[in-house]
């Protein structure tokens, strides 16, 4: 098991499936990183060598991950609210927010976009998040 930057990667697993693990990279950005250090496709983590780890510990910590890209989605999600925008309501009632429709298949976005919601009372003209929201 490597431990690089706070997460724990499994060493039988290939590089490019092993940088998963961290939050913020996708099959596109580990790709690109595997291709940076030319690591090939079917390399595995326990193959790589020392300089290899150092130059990856380096470029992920130049990457904004884990917890400083939750928070900065959350900040980003909180100004939203704060200043009125029509995204930013429809985080805060619970609702789709990239345009999808409502009558049918909401229930993924209630659940997910709904959790500031459910923490306060069920009034809605109680709730803090929409106070600018024009009913």
């Amino acid at each position: 098991m490597l431990h690089l930057l706070g997460v724990n990667l499994p060493d039988q697993k290939v590089v490019s499936v092993a940088l998963r693990y961290f939050y913020g990279i996708g099959k596109t950005s580990s790709e690109k990183i595997c291709s940076q250090l030319s690591i090939h496709k079917q390399c595995r983590l326990h193959e790589l060598s020392e300089t290899q780890i150092n130059q990856l510990s380096g470029i992920l910590s130049s990457m904004t991950l884990e917890n400083d890209l939750e928070r900065q989605i959350t900040n980003n999600i909180q100004r939203l609210k704060r200043i009125g925008t029509y995204v930013g309501q429809r985080h805060a009632l619970g609702l789709p927010v990239h345009g999808q429709r409502t009558r049918n298949n909401s229930k993924t976005a209630k659940k997910l976009n709904g959790k500031l919601f459910r923490k306060f009372s069920t009034s809605i003209e109680k709730h803090p998040a929409l106070e600018n929201f024009r009913f």
